[in-house]
């Protein structure tokens, strides 16, 4: 299927050339006509599948058929992070750079004078992260009545961050029967089914490189360590390598991102932390730092990395083998993204078993033991070893150099 045959507008059909894209991924593929025939749409899409696209082209068209516009607000697009809300904007801007909609952002890290003003002097579009829509709906400074179009963006994330409630009472506030569209990368979970089920009873359910299928373009890769010392190794080794061109390393406290930022700068690799910890400021010019090359590895905890736009990552590193296994696809879909490859490793320790086991469960695959010469472990009491075929990779000494 080509984009043409979606029926979208031509200068619609142009932005989308122009970004490069000759075809649509099978997300688009599947939800762009539902939503364009008005239905309401659950989808699950792994990151980095083009779903802000599938959401954004069939909105934009939506404005383009509208004749008139009253410059009320008819579509909302809820995003669970100020980085993401200004990511889906980014997209909207450059497919709608013909029709130019005119967008409201109301998020945190912003003067609310400057959100109300924009608000007052009209929009098509919203984004917003909850809270913040929240609060001004709920001092009457901003009307959601008229809202025709819903997106719920990575509602995963939105639960984990304790947003469903406040997403609840935002739509209880619009008067008309407006079409709802949920994208989340995984429906693993009572909680996501509950609330997807509450909110789009009637949805069209698609199921598209759901989270234990996703990995076709992402070679996973797990080893073993001994201590901290042996982890810390193999890091470096793996950093080094010629075919790591990036890497975001992933850690589950911030007091280990610090050590770990700190032992890569030991080694004279260019490295920088983020966390909870860092205003916003500091997270967009450490992450823009990383996206334009400039710096080779971004250290960071999954509070930091949420919405964080990183297109062409080629290692995502477990230093921490996440607690769950929804955390784990959110990690590695940073890599391998629009039909790219990549490559997830994860260093384990003994401590890190359980971890490891309950994320094969949620994926439905046991992850591959690799080795890599003059780094093997030499523990025996590393219950995997014995259990799980290895894997010799032979790096050699120049190429760890």
């Amino acid at each position: 299927m080509s984009f043409e045959e979606l029926l979208l507008e031509d200068a619609l059909l142009s932005a989308v050339s122009s970004q490069g894209f000759t075809e649509p991924t099978p997300i688009q593929r599947e939800t762009i006509p539902l939503i364009l025939a008005g239905e309401d749409v659950l989808a699950c899409a792994a990151t980095g599948t083009g779903k802000t696209a599938a959401f954004v082209l069939p909105l934009l068209q939506k404005l383009w058929d509208r004749k008139h516009r009253s410059h009320e607000p008819i579509a909302l697009i809820l995003a669970p992070t100020r980085e993401l809300a200004f990511q889906i904007q980014h997209v909207i801007n450059s497919l709608g750079k013909q029709d130019k909609p005119d967008i409201a952002m109301i998020t945190g890290g912003q003067a609310p004078t400057a959100q109300l003003q924009v608000l007052d002097q009209g929009c098509d579009i919203i984004i917003a992260t909850p809270g913040r829509l929240l609060n001004l709906v709920e001092h009457e400074q901003a009307d959601l009545s008229l809202i025709e179009f819903v997106v719920i963006d990575e509602a995963d994330r939105m639960l984990d961050m304790g947003q469903g409630p406040d997403v609840a009472n935002l739509l209880a506030t619009i008067t008309t029967n407006f079409q709802t569209c949920l994208f989340s990368a995984t429906l693993a979970g009572e909680g996501v089914e509950m609330f997807a089920e509450a909110l789009l009873p009637n949805a069209q359910r698609i199921d598209v490189d759901a989270s234990n299928h996703y990995a076709a373009q992402v070679e996973q890769q797990v080893y073993l360590a001994d201590n901290r010392e042996h982890k810390q190794a193999l890091l470096s080794a793996i950093i080094e390598l010629p075919q790591c061109q990036s890497a975001l390393v992933f850690c589950n406290k911030k007091e280990r991102a610090e050590e770990v930022a700190d032992f890569l700068q030991s080694k004279n690799i260019s490295a920088q932390v983020v966390h909870g910890d860092f205003n916003q400021a500091d997270r967009r010019e450490r992450t823009r730092r990383f996206r334009q090359g400039n710096i080779k590895v971004l250290v960071a905890t999954d509070v930091a990395a949420r919405g964080l736009d990183l297109p062409d990552v080629s290692h995502v590193i477990n230093y921490d083998v996440p607690f769950r296994g929804d955390l784990y696809i959110h990690r590695v879909g940073r890599t391998g993204r629009a039909g790219q490859k990549g490559i997830a490793v994860n260093l384990v320790e003994s401590h890190d078993e359980t971890n490891l086991k309950r994320i094969e469960h949620h994926m439905g695959q046991t992850l591959p033991v690799l080795k890599m010469k003059g780094l093997s472990p030499k523990g025996k009491n590393n219950k995997l070893k014995s259990k799980k075929k290895t894997e010799t990779r032979y790096i050699s000494k120049k190429d760890r150099e």
